[in-house]
């Protein structure tokens, strides 16, 4: 792997016209703060125009040397700790840019004071001095980039001050800060603190601690339900006392040093230092509670770089850096935070961690010799040494890409991976580098050459940069005074180091694949880094970065496609997300004329996933017949899938006959044979097809259609169309369509609704009309099926469809595959007609016997225990009781109901010779008191009314009810149920034989 690629990620430089020398130096949103040394006590301001060039703006005094400064872009302050009378101040400077319109009036106040309007009107042309008092004095700063806020850290704590944004009337808006929390950190002198988003890390010359305020939840009572002070646990060693400090002096003469920790996530709580929080704002309904998690700790040993002694071990440049979703939509209006990293430095190492969702670590970086500072932008890092301003690539945009889609690396959307190896894309010579900060696209950077540097840069050396001519230095010139430059140095465009990222990797191509691969992907991670800038919006590359982050993708769909990669399978998802089209895609990769290539493994996995899709793109009779070639030599027992792909339509029936007659003679299969079938329909041969479709039996051609359901259903458009195939078997073998389609579904190769659209374009049915064909579907399917939700959608629908075609008199368009006997045999949601139905039926039914078949369905169906009859009521409805079907439907979901009462009263008002057949198959157990409580007594009652069919009552009366009667019952209750009025001699066997019964138990 190539870890040094030399490119130019540095273009123009330019020399910042500073009047003194710089001390400290920081960036704002266009600007450059210059502070320049102790002699002067002044801060220079310089407007940055395109291509670095630098605009004085004005200066300001301030109240003593400038030892610390940071600029933050929400409010436009900038902030300083500075010393006199060695007392250290902590200052914020408002409404500093009031200085380019020639406004010299300044208005020192402190923070929190409440200013009068009268007062404060003059704040809108002066710049505001904002004065901080602490009870110890600041050590380092850092400013929040979201919110503005302001953290100090001091010894053993750290305060946090909130960006106000103080209406003093309709015209005046006045930034303020207040002093809202306070973090407690014992035995813990801050060397460096940087703060984002909630988030604070903390590093001292061996340790780094990364915190998260978050807000507490309050209670309805509105007591807090955390309390506000959180510490760590503190861990003893050994029964001691917790440890005070990494380093522990004994006897004064040995250093006796901590082993190195890496703590991460919740393990970061046992790292021994105790946080408390203490709140300082004035209590109020909206005040903010906090409690701290813990996200990382590390300490390390001072002899752990190598390359030097134990006192030049010291941690630098600690940096936290947010980045944002990736803006594509011209409607968003705020830039959304996804990912925050965090960047510390030993002199000869460089950690970058992400400190999102998840802890860890990312990417370790060696420098070449020792650092002196680094800067961490999302597309770089960069670094500088005693001689070298270095620049590293990233992996930040890699890492924030799985944040914003865990599930990037599919057949759809693919990302370099976080762990790919770092590499140097420059290390640019320069003397004396000391000090670097970033904005935008430009490295300010502060070199000071020793006496010994100046009299070797008067030898003739080769120029390192392109300077420019317009930035005059003015300085004071000494005999002591070290030579010093501060510069502004361009970097280059993302497309033009995109551009020498590709033309670079070319150099690769036919010696170092993964080299090759390696610099496409940074090219890739550098464009989508460029992307993910919350200004991508508004860029003026907006659309040369979009077309080159599509040109990546092809160019590494090209890398995965040409060599033999382990990740070969990339191929498919860069492919996609270039935008190329199948076509493309064979253009770029297979060479014209008839030779014969050789194709890697991520060429033919791309080829395969994307004829096996659902396409609209339609290859060519050459393009079709040249992928027909490349898989008959790479992969030919994917051919007959290749050919049912919807791109594959144009293609030659007669030379793929012949492709799948060579193959066949290797391996032979049931889906090769019906692709032949499918080819001779095409051609017309139908002798063809009768020999191919006679070759097995119906069972193993159902699985053959399981294993390539598109030689009957392609999709277009997202919508199931029948094939030729499927055309022909409807007309010729309707059975086997129907079985194939079962099969389809239940291998969850096709859906239900697909399914019924299927069937109604094959049988050009209208939206709401349902064919015979889709009946024998869903008949067919009630026998195989055994999912439950499945099965009531299927009950409801043959339900509805019969109850249809019998109200509607209808009838079927064809003759169904399955008689009422065949599906009773086969499917047990078929139930045998009972007895009392028939005879129903066989008295004085009126239906046409021509939809026998449908009404013996119908009530085959609701005889069986299967189907909810409460959810089929509805659909039953159109049918009444006007006839015996009806009556038959109603007595049947009565009975299903329960409502066995209901059941013989219609059975007793419609077809009293049915009613008995009725009580012996259904008043059963529990319902058996029916027979005597209300069976005997209705039909006692109603032998006595005049115009009766006495005779079938009484028969009914005397063969069955009286019999089960007497048998249950006991004799006096039996006699109480008799009649008063009624013949002795009719009553008088079943009486004896009661009587009798009761005598012999």
């Amino acid at each position: 792997m190539v870890q040094l690629y030399n490119l130019h990620p540095f273009g123009s430089q330019r020399v910042v016209p500073c009047k003194q020398e710089p001390a400290h130096f920081c960036c704002g949103q266009d600007v450059l703060f210059v502070a320049s040394t102790a002699a002067s006590c002044r801060v220079e301001v310089f407007a940055v125009r395109e291509q670095g060039r630098c605009e004085a703006l004005g200066s300001f005094a301030t109240l003593g040397p400038v030892l610390r400064m940071a600029h933050s872009s929400a409010g436009d302050y900038l902030v300083t700790i500075e010393e006199k009378s060695k007392t250290t101040f902590l200052r914020a400077y408002m409404n500093w840019r009031c200085m380019s319109a020639g406004s010299s009036r300044v208005c020192v106040r402190m923070v929190g004071h409440k200013m009068e309007e009268s007062y404060s009107e003059t704040l809108k042309e002066q710049m505001s001095v904002v004065e901080m008092p602490l009870s110890d004095p600041p050590l380092c700063i850092s400013c929040c980039s979201v919110n503005g806020d302001l953290l100090v850290g001091c010894k053993n704590k750290l305060v946090m001050f909130c960006l106000k944004y103080r209406v003093i009337n309709q015209n005046l808006t006045v930034l303020d800060f207040e002093r809202s929390l306070i973090l407690h950190i014992d035995n813990l002198i801050p060397a460096e603190v940087a703060f984002c988003a909630s988030h604070i890390a903390i590093t001292t010359e061996l340790d780094v601690l990364i915190l998260k305020l978050e807000l507490v939840q309050q209670s309805a009572d509105g007591t807090q339900q955390c309390a506000q002070g959180v510490s760590a646990p503190e861990k003893t060693v050994d029964g001691g006392s917790p440890s005070t400090h990494p380093l522990q002096l004994e006897l004064d003469e040995f250093i006796i040093c901590q082993k190195p920790v890496e703590l991460l996530g919740e393990e970061s709580k046992l790292c021994e230092i105790p946080v408390t929080l203490e709140s300082t704002e004035l209590p109020t309904e909206d005040t903010k509670h906090f409690q701290v998690q813990y996200l990382l700790f590390r300490r390390f040993a001072p002899d752990q770089s190598p390359f030097g002694f134990c006192e030049e071990t010291k941690l630098h440049s600690i940096q936290l850096l947010p980045v944002y979703q990736t803006a594509y939509e011209e409607t968003e209006n705020k830039r959304k935070f996804l990912s925050l990293f965090c960047f510390f430095s030993l002199p000869h190492v460089g950690y970058l961690y992400s400190v999102g969702k998840l802890v860890e670590l990312i990417s370790t970086y060696q420098y070449s010799e020792k650092s002196e500072q680094a800067v961490l932008t999302p597309q770089f890092l960069h670094v500088i040494t005693s001689q070298n301003l270095q620049c590293f690539t990233v992996r930040c945009s890699a890492a924030a890409a799985r944040g914003e889609d865990p599930y990037i690396d599919t057949t759809v959307k693919a990302c370099p991976p976080v762990t790919l190896d770092v590499c140097t894309l420059r290390m640019q010579l320069f003397i004396g580098p000391r000090a670097i900060c970033h904005f935008k696209n430009h490295i300010i950077l502060l070199t000071k050459a020793d006496t010994e540097d100046i009299t070797e840069r008067r030898k003739p050396t080769r120029r390192m940069l392109s300077r420019k001519a317009d930035g005059i230095k003015s300085r004071t010139n000494s005999e002591s005074e070290p030579g010093w430059n501060l510069y502004i140095i361009n970097t280059v465009s993302t497309i033009q180091l995109y551009r020498e990222m590709v033309d670079y990797s070319r150099t690769y191509e036919n010696v170092k694949t993964e080299s090759c691969i390696h610099l496409l992907s940074e090219a890739h991670l550098l464009v989508r880094a460029a992307i993910m800038d919350p200004h991508f919006l508004k860029s003026d590359e907006k659309e040369d970065l979009l077309r080159a982050f599509r040109e990546s993708c092809a160019f590494l769909g090209d890398c995965y496609s040409r060599f033999d990669t382990k990740d070969y399978h990339l191929a498919l998802p860069y492919y996609r997300m270039s935008g190329l089209s199948m076509t493309e895609v064979l253009k770029r990769l297979v060479s014209e004329g008839g030779e014969i290539q050789t194709y890697e493994r991520g060429f033919i996995f791309y080829l395969t996933h994307s004829l096996n899709e659902d396409s609209n793109e339609e290859l060519s009779k050459e393009s079709g017949n040249k992928v027909l070639q490349i898989f008959y030599h790479a992969d030919p027992v994917q051919l007959p899938h290749i050919l049912c792909s919807p791109s594959m339509r144009n293609i030659c029936p007669l030379t793929a006959v012949k492709y799948l007659q060579k193959v066949e003679k290797m391996m032979p299969s049931v889906v090769l044979t019906l692709t032949k079938a499918f080819l001779a329909l095409k051609m017309g041969d139908l002798t063809m097809y009768e020999h191919e479709m006679d070759s097995y039996k119906e069972t193993t051609l159902v699985c053959g259609f399981i294993g390539q359901p598109r030689l009957l259903q392609q999709r277009k458009e997202g919508i199931v169309t029948p094939t030729e195939f499927a055309v022909h078997l409807k007309e010729m073998q309707p059975g086997l369509l129907v079985a194939a389609t079962v099969a389809l579904h239940e291998n969850s190769k096709t859906e239900l609704e697909e399914a019924d659209t299927f069937f109604k374009m094959l049988c050009n049915s209208s939206e709401n009309t349902v064919p015979q064909l889709l009946m024998d579907f869903w008949e067919a399917l009630l026998v195989v099926s055994s999912k439950e939700d499945i099965l009531q959608e299927l009950l409801l629908r043959v339900t509805s469809q019969y109850v249809w075609r019998i109200s509607r008199k209808q009838l079927p368009e064809t003759k169904p595959l399955k008689t009422t006997e065949d599906l009773m045999n086969s499917c047990s949601h078929f139930g045998l007609i009972v007895p009392w139905v028939s005879s129903i039926m066989s008295v004085g039914c009126s239906c046409d016997k021509d939809y026998h078949e449908d009404i013996s369905r119908l009530q085959s169906l609701l005889c069986s225990q299967s189907i909810n009859i409460a959810s089929a009521l509805p659909v039953l409805e159109p049918l009444t009781e006007a006839d015996n079907v009806g009556l038959t439907i109603r007595v049947l979901c009565n009975t299903h109901l329960g409502k066995y009462e209901e059941a013989i009263d219609q059975l007793l008002r419609r077809c009293p010779d049915a009613l008995v057949s009725y009580a012996q198959h259904e008043l059963k157990g529990d319902n058996q008191a029916l027979w005597w409580s209300k069976l005997l007594p209705e039909l006692c009652k109603r032998t006595r009314l005049p115009g009766n069919d006495c005779p079938v009552l009484i028969s009914s009366l005397k063969a069955e009810t009286l019999s089960i009667v007497a048998m249950e019952l006991e004799l006096r209750d039996f006699l109480s149920l008799l009649p008063e009025d009624g013949t002795a001699a009719f009553f008088l066997p079943h009486l004896l034989h009661c009587s009798q019964r009761k005598l012999l138990t």
